[in-house]
């Protein structure tokens, strides 16, 4: 069971139980109701409703009942952590590697490294923020509990949580800088590729020409949104699709099982340190590109 608690300050004298949770400890709605209703709301160690006021230098605890996940197998692979905190990993995923386990593969994944890297938890639940693709390579951000994880989420797509990409890709862009705006969608009949489709979801990605070399261009990307399979969608759109990628551009021999797109650079607002960045270099395969 996690337990969030806080002193209430004099600014918040005489605020409710209910704005504390919401407003100070950024609990969601649905879990200060499991709170509320278990009767896990606990002001200077007495029970309390939803609706008692606190005084200034009150200590308010709130515990929240962890969900528990299926098992899972330990993983041999050592994890490349950027940053740690109480609440949460950024790591540096390599490539090709699954984000998440799955029924089909019996092969590495990083939710199996991140169950060993907690030392094989029981009822360990894998609780990503963001996920990559298993060629794209880079910093992935993942929960260590179910509050850190829905903080998190909230932030996607806000300048509390920016993600950009390095990319390779064949060609080169019409500018040296630009916005690609164009609505993706599934594509008809498929169960993982996308398309660019004027009936699909609003798309948007900035890109900034970094240089170029052998008939190639290394780019930077910032997603705005977070369509899936985005940036890849949008590259082969813009006439120049990464490197290396079999579904939308052309396999390369020297990057077996992967494409050339990279994540980075992280910036997050953690729960209890502020803002964090992160960056991570382009891995020396794809370097070897240009």
């Amino acid at each position: 069971m996690q337990e969030m608690s806080l002193i209430v300050s004099p600014g918040d004298d005489g605020l409710p139980i209910r704005r504390l949770a919401l407003e100070r400890l950024h609990m969601s709605y649905g879990q200060f109701k499991r709170a509320k209703f278990n009767g896990l709301m606990m002001l200077d160690g007495q029970c309390v409703h939803a609706d008692k006021r606190a005084q200034s230098g009150q200590m308010l605890v709130i515990c929240l009942p962890q969900r528990e996940g299926a098992p899972c197998t330990p993983s041999s692979l050592a994890l490349n952590v950027a940053y740690e905190d109480e609440d949460l990993l950024v790591i540096d995923k390599p490539a090709p590697l699954p984000s998440i386990s799955s029924r089909k593969r019996d092969t590495e994944t990083l939710e199996n490294a991140v169950y060993s890297y907690f030392g094989c938890p029981t009822g360990f639940l894998y609780q990503p923020v963001n996920r990559l693709d298993k060629g794209t390579s880079g910093l992935m951000v993942v929960a260590k509990h179910s509050h850190a994880q829905q903080y998190l989420q909230a932030q996607l797509h806000t300048d509390d949580f920016i993600r950009e990409y390095l990319a390779v890709c064949d060609g080169e862009p019409p500018a040296c800088e630009g916005i690609m705006e164009w609505p993706i969608a599934k594509a008809e009949g498929a169960t993982i590729r996308r398309v660019v489709n004027p009936l699909g979801k609003p798309a948007r990605t900035f890109y900034q020409l970094v240089r170029t070399g052998a008939g190639r261009s290394l780019l930077r990307l910032k997603l705005d949104t977070g369509r899936t399979h985005q940036i890849r969608v949008h590259l082969q759109a813009l006439g120049c699709p990464v490197t290396g990628d079999f579904l939308y551009g052309h396999e390369h021999m020297a990057l077996p099982n992967r494409f050339a797109l990279h994540s980075c650079f992280v910036r997050v607002r953690t729960l209890r340190y502020g803002v964090i960045e992160r960056e991570s270099v382009l891995p020396r395969e794809l370097a070897l590109l240009l």
